[in-house]
This record gives structure tokens, C-alpha cells and sequence, in this order.
């Protein structure tokens, strides 16, 4: 396998962008009626799925980027309810909200399979300067 050296590299932060991506159109095309709270909270819970995922990237340490995984999951189960708000309030249509519902439920089992991955890894993190105990 090879070593990543980029966040921009992880497929799960490029998932992560092109649903963020598809989120700000949805915003962009006024479907929220000015709903300013949930425009601001459902943008700021779609970004922070792939912001989690880079600055954990970058800290540079295993247990670091572990942490910063578990808050872009969390993101992610903050995005889906706020999907249903948002499809309640017929700002999105039901085929909108199972494709990005369906997007943000892969993106969160891509995050658990890659924690696990970390956490039985003995790759420690490049600030950690040891690879192998």
C-alpha cells in the first residue's frame, strides 16, 4: 500500500468535497427560502466533514488524525439530520435527499473503516519521526 502523502489524496476527503460541493449548490439555488440558521448549519456540518478530515491529516500524528475522523463522522450524522429538516421543510425533494443521504452514510462508514485501520496500524505519524516501534 502506498503511503499518503496529501489529504487531497484520500478518496474519503474527495467524497466528502463533492458532497459539500453538491450541499452549497443546493444552497446557491435558493432552495432554503432564507432559512439563514439551517443554511448556516447544515454548510457548516457538510464542510466540516472534509475540514475535520485534513486538519487531522496535518496534525502529523496517528492519535491526532484518529480524534479529528471521529469529529468529521460525527459531521456527518449532523448532516444527515439535518437532511430530514431540510426535507421536511420541502427545501429538498425525496430523490435529493436519498442521494445525499446516501453519500453521507458511505462517507461515514469509509471514516469507521479507516479509523479501524489507524488504530491497528503501527504507523505512528510523520511528526512522530517513528514508523515502526
Amino acid at each position: 500500500m502506498a503511503t499518503i502523502k496529501r489529504f487531497e489524496d484520500l478518496d474519503v476527503w474527495n467524497m466528502s468535497r463533492d458532497l459539500c460541493k453538491k450541499i452549497g449548490n443546493l444552497i446557491d439555488c435558493n432552495n432554503f427560502e432564507k432559512n439563514y440558521r439551517l443554511i448556516g448549519q447544515i454548510e457548516g456540518s457538510s464542510g466540516s466533514i472534509m475540514d475535520n478530515i485534513a486538519e487531522g491529516f496535518e496534525r502529523g500524528t496517528k492519535n491526532e488524525f484518529i480524534v479529528f475522523l471521529g469529529y468529521s463522522k460525527a459531521s456527518c450524522g449532523e448532516l444527515r439530520s439535518q437532511l430530514y429538516r431540510a426535507l421536511d421543510r420541502k427545501y429538498i425533494n425525496l430523490v435529493q435527499f436519498d442521494e445525499y443521504r446516501t453519500m453521507a452514510v458511505r462517507i461515514s462508514a469509509m471514516i469507521q473503516k479507516f479509523i479501524s485501520y489507524l488504530q491497528q496500524t503501527t504507523i505512528k505519524g510523520l511528526r512522530k519521526k517513528e514508523i515502526n516501534p
